[in-house]
């Protein structure tokens, strides 16, 4: 991981001192870097704890990319904050901060482009074209709050899973080229990335504590799995005043805490977690399919992370 952050720093590098000072910035600021490590370890897992100079440029590429959408989601949603820090826009404006997300998701294709890394590159591209077309799913069905739990999946499949799924099919393409190998990962990153999202649901309707305050997504008329559950099987009634409590209520603090505590007293939250669950299941058995190593074994621990993690 540290020969990683150095060579993820280089490859921001550019002759704009104004570029190089916001990436410095970023670096620095950097999250938990789950990402790369599930390229280095799937990687690792099928290559006999060994990785090479792809896995290295394959962990570069995702990080790219992941941080270019950040960027621009703090933009869009007008976030100060990002992991307690300004943001790039709180800093710099918004304009600067949507030119450094283009400049990060370019280098981040060219990084696969020089070395010819093309079958890196056909993955990364799947991922950040499906994480567009989950954004503006969701938006499209938020507006009329009549999401089914199939279109929910799917909203949840390409906005965040599928980058978790990328990260894994990167470790596998970069040791075993063509191999089923690279699908089987693809699979288990999305298994993770699914009970992931699950997981930030269920910290909507958590204690205060948590790095983001209850009740946002409700504020911000996302629709989150408990909540469709709960609206699949209330009362006609019961759906008019929560639909109409998202819709024109979702300010009114007191009304939020009121949607809150009704879902949870009809089971909106043991639902989602069983679900979570059971994508976490099926992906420690994908894993389960592969020889015992110290690489599948903190494969499993990072799976049940995902869902035991408090922020």
């Amino acid at each position: 991981m540290e020969l990683f952050e150095k060579k993820f720093y280089e490859s921001m590098s550019s002759k704009v001192a104004l570029l190089n000072r916001i990436t410095y910035y970023i670096v620095n600021r950097k999250g938990k870097q789950m990402r790369p490590m599930f390229v280095f370890l799937t990687a690792k897992l099928l290559n006999n704890g060994e990785v090479n100079e792809r896995t290295y440029r394959g962990a570069s590429v995702i990080e790219l990319i992941h941080t270019a959408t950040l960027v621009h989601d703090d933009v869009v949603d007008d976030s100060n904050k990002r992991r307690g820090f300004f943001s790039v826009n709180a800093l710099w404006k918004n304009k600067i901060a949507v030119l450094v997300g283009d400049y990060l998701l370019s280098k981040g294709l060219l990084l696969s482009i020089d070395n010819g890394d093309f079958d890196l590159l056909k993955i990364i591209s799947v991922a950040v074209r499906e994480m567009s077309e989950g954004e503006l799913l969701q938006i499209e069905k938020a507006r009329r709050l009549d999401i089914t739990e199939v279109v929910y999946y799917e909203i949840i499949r390409q906005k965040t899973a599928t980058l978790i799924a990328a990260c894994c099919s990167l470790g596998a393409c970069s040791v075993k080229p063509d191999s089923t190998d690279v699908e089987a990962f693809r699979k288990f990153g999305e298994l993770i990335g699914m009970s992931f999202q699950i997981k930030d649901d269920l910290f909507d309707y958590g204690e205060e504590r948590i790095g983001k305050p209850t009740g946002i997504d409700i504020k911000e008329q996302k629709m989150t799995l408990p909540l469709i559950f709960v609206l699949n099987k209330c009362s006609k009634a019961e759906k008019r005043w929560l639909i109409n409590s998202i819709k024109n209520h979702n300010k009114d603090k007191k009304r939020v805490k009121e949607v809150i505590a009704f879902v949870k007293e009809n089971g909106g939250l043991e639902y989602a977690v069983k679900k979570m669950l059971a994508y976490k299941e099926e992906a420690l058995a994908l894993l389960a399919t592969y020889p015992d190593s110290e690489y599948r074994n903190s494969l499993e621990l990072m799976v049940n992370y995902v869902v035991d993690r408090k922020k």
